[in-house]
């Protein structure tokens, strides 16, 4: 019994270690480092290393990725292009002009900033580590440097794996496994008549947990409609209210002072004080009811002060999102993480009009209306349908009201009609009987 016990405990924690990244409505989505030795060195070799996000909706925003590494023996980076270790380290065993990039047995990469001289850039670098994510834009979803790495080996049975793979983008929130090898990668000439490939190729996958940046969310869904006047508002405290004490009134003083928008290093939020506490709210709004379509409107309102929003994206699950018919101010992608089902819809901002979700203030929303067709065999206001399942931004769930809470029709009496019809009835039959 104990062993039994034992096996069981074993796969309880897998499964829930393993869940705890699965996200449902993005099942595939995770980011690659793919790193490819493309020549070797007298003492080492000269890799590509490519990043790939496969993630539909969720990008890497603003200051970008770090990724850090332990080398398995006593390497050292030479030189880099595209992007540049955070430390040197110590390098002072080396002799002469010749000193490496980094000596640290456990370097952090960041990549380099727009605009940098071309002798320093490869192809996919330089973005200050902005990742589109693959729904998006999949010509923006990679980021890619170059290395020399000395004192590693000169084949690829001397060549050790770094281990220990961590991705900051920009901050917690993936967890990357073990380095694998994999067959090497194959590349095609710029006339695309040859074929060549890399010395060696290993890959590591990162995915990400929102467990792991939060306990809890950062944004929350309020709900409205034409046909209740009762607005369901977020949930207090939908995002804790750690920061109840240093909010800013609306309206205040320091809402409009010198500085309020300057970012800090630590990304520390500086909200405007409402009841739920979150920097995001998203608004569904039900708006109109015609015949065969109904109108929805939703506003994403920031309430971080210091902190603006590019390339965001928002997204929505909702059994008639397979029926969108129009959609206005937003772009629009469906997302079919599984080939049956088509009830998950990605929005994101269409370029230099509303891609930008300005921080808190009067210019802090941005919003669009959708147009859906009605699907007759299961359309109906009743019970909530008209609201969403589940909704993203920027790849984190958001908190949703309680059911309970939700905006419900009007309870119209409907034996009035009938008992009015059946009283004319009676009183038909009566004159039939005494007058006739």
């Amino acid at each position: 019994m104990v062993v039994k016990f034992s096996l069981w405990a074993i796969l309880l924690l897998m499964f829930s270690q393993s869940s705890v990244a699965f996200d449902p409505l993005d099942p595939f989505g995770n980011i690659t480092i793919k790193w490819d030795v493309i020549s070797w060195t007298p003492d080492g070799y000269v890799a590509l290393v490519t990043m790939n996000n496969f993630q539909m909706y969720r990008h890497i925003m603003n200051p970008g990725w770090t990724l850090g590494w332990n080398w398995a023996k006593k390497e050292v980076i030479w030189s880099m292009v595209g992007a540049q270790t955070t430390e040197q380290g110590d390098c002072s065993k080396f002799k002469g002009g010749n000193v490496p990039h980094c000596c640290k047995r456990n370097p952090v990469v960041v990549d380099l900033l727009p605009g940098v001289p071309y002798n320093q850039q490869i192809a996919n670098c330089c973005k200050g580590g902005v990742v589109s994510s693959w729904g998006q834009d999949p010509s923006a979803a990679v980021s890619a440097f170059q290395v020399s790495v000395g004192l590693a080996g000169t084949s690829n049975k001397t060549v050790k794996l770094p281990t220990n793979f961590s991705l900051l983008a920009p901050g917690p929130g993936y967890t990357c496994g073990p380095a694998t090898i994999v067959p090497s990668t194959v590349y095609l000439t710029p006339d695309r008549r040859r074929k060549t490939q890399a010395l060696m190729t290993w890959n590591i996958t990162c995915t990400y947990s929102q467990f792991l940046v939060s306990r809890h969310p950062n944004c929350c869904v309020s709900f409205s409609s034409f046909y209740n006047e009762t607005i369901t508002p977020c949930p207090a405290c939908s995002c804790g209210c750690h920061n109840k004490d240093k909010c800013v009134k609306s309206g205040s003083k320091r809402a409009t002072s010198v500085g309020i928008n300057t970012p800090r290093k630590d990304n520390e939020p500086l909200l405007q004080c409402t009841h739920h506490m979150c920097p995001i709210r998203v608004h569904w709004h039900v708006k109109q009811n015609y015949k065969e379509y109904w109108r929805v409107k939703m506003a994403v309102t920031n309430f971080n002060y210091r902190l603006n929003y590019t390339q965001w994206t928002l997204v929505a699950q909702h059994p008639n999102l397979n029926n969108v018919t129009q959609v206005f101010s937003f772009d629009y992608k469906p997302l079919v993480p599984y080939q049956s089902i088509n009830d998950t819809a990605m929005f994101y901002g269409m370029k230099f009009y509303n891609d930008l979700l300005m921080e808190a203030g009067p210019f802090g929303n941005v919003q669009s209306e959708v147009l859906l067709r009605k699907d007759k065999n299961t359309f109906t206001f009743k019970q909530g349908w008209a609201f969403p399942r589940k909704v993203y931004f920027n790849g984190e769930e958001c908190m949703l009201p309680p059911p309970e809470a939700y905006p419900s029709l009007p309870n119209y009496a409907k034996t009035e009609p009938i008992a009015i019809s059946a009283m004319a009835v009676s009183v038909f039959w009566l004159m039939h009987v005494f007058f006739w």
